[in-house]
C-alpha cells in the first residue's frame, strides 16, 4: 500500500519532455490515485505572459497517456486549496527546485493544516521547456 491515497500534481507540460515524465513517475511511486491539472493557456498567459506552444488540449491528451496518471484535468487556478476543494488530494507534488519559494513554502504550511502534504520531488537538472524554447529559436535565427 502506497503512503498517499490520493496525489495531485500541476504544470504547464508544454513541449513536454523527460523532466515533467520523471516528476509525473516519482509521484505516482507516493500515491494509489494520481491527478494531474495541466495549466489552461489562459491562465499560463495571465502569470507567464506568454502563450503555450501547444494548446491545453493537446497537452492534457499527452498527460493522461502517460501510464502513471489516473486522472488529467485542466487547471483554470494556481490556487491550491482551491485545487483541494475540487479534487480532495492529501499529497501534492512539486519538483524541488521550488523548495525555498516563500509561496510555495507558505503553501506547504496552508496545506498542512489541513491535513495535505506537500513533498518536494527531484528536479531534472539542465532540463525545461523555457531552455528547450531557447535552443529551438536560437536554431530558427541560424
Amino acid at each position: 500500500m502506497k503512503k498517499y491515497k490520493v496525489g495531485y500534481t500541476q504544470g504547464v507540460y508544454d513541449m513536454f519532455h523527460i523532466g515533467h515524465l520523471n516528476l509525473i513517475n516519482h509521484a505516482k511511486e507516493y500515491c494509489e490515485y494520481l491527478i494531474v491539472g495541466v495549466n489552461a493557456d489562459k491562465l499560463v498567459e495571465e502569470y507567464k505572459h506568454k502563450t503555450p506552444v501547444i494548446n491545453e488540449v493537446e497537452r492534457a491528451k499527452i498527460v493522461y497517456n502517460i501510464k502513471a496518471v489516473d486522472e488529467c484535468v485542466i487547471a483554470h487556478t494556481l490556487d491550491k486549496e482551491m485545487a483541494l476543494e475540487l479534487y480532495h488530494f492529501d499529497a501534492i507534488f512539486i519538483g524541488d527546485d521550488w523548495r525555498g519559494n516563500p509561496r510555495w513554502e507558505q503553501t506547504k504550511v496552508d496545506l498542512a493544516k489541513r491535513g495535505v502534504d506537500l513533498i518536494f520531488l527531484p528536479h531534472t537538472e539542465g532540463l525545461s521547456s523555457t531552455a528547450l524554447r531557447l535552443v529551438e529559436s536560437r536554431k530558427v535565427k541560424e
